[in-house]
């Protein structure tokens, strides 16, 4: 469900805090729907627990998830509305700036780039199916 990766430079907590934002906003992440705990998440990415307990404790904070004493953390009964498609582009600026700076320096075309992101993106969908 979550790509964490320690080498991005981003702080994992960070990671995963987007990527909840991310599965909510897009509908993916329904009212209701449990996460994975922060035991079973710490272990699948080889990660401190206290890492995923942060970035759960802040998306509660924010009222996108709820604790619920002895069982997993669920999504809100009422997170914020579904974003728009815009809302949700929008929320990929900053990891497009990265890659079209790392394209350029590498001098890669526009094109090259759009295919090699096409091709990663049919690859998780095939993944995750």
């Amino acid at each position: 469900m979550f790509t964490l990766n320690p080498a991005s430079g981003v702080p994992i907590y960070r990671q995963l805090m987007e990527q909840v934002r991310r599965l909510i906003s897009s509908g993916q992440l329904r009212p209701g729907a449990a996460l994975p705990s922060v035991r079973d998440l710490a272990l699948a990415h080889a990660v401190n627990p206290m890492t995923i307990s942060k970035a759960y404790g802040l998306l509660e904070a924010e009222g996108l998830l709820e604790r619920q004493r002895g069982k997993a953390m669920l999504v809100a009964a009422q997170p914020k509305p579904r974003e728009n498609r815009s809302e949700r582009l929008a929320r990929l600026q900053p990891a497009i700036e990265q890659l079209v700076t790392a394209a350029r320096q590498l001098e890669l075309a526009p094109d090259d780039v759009a295919q090699a992101l096409r091709r990663a993106m049919e690859k998780r969908e095939k993944d995750d199916a």
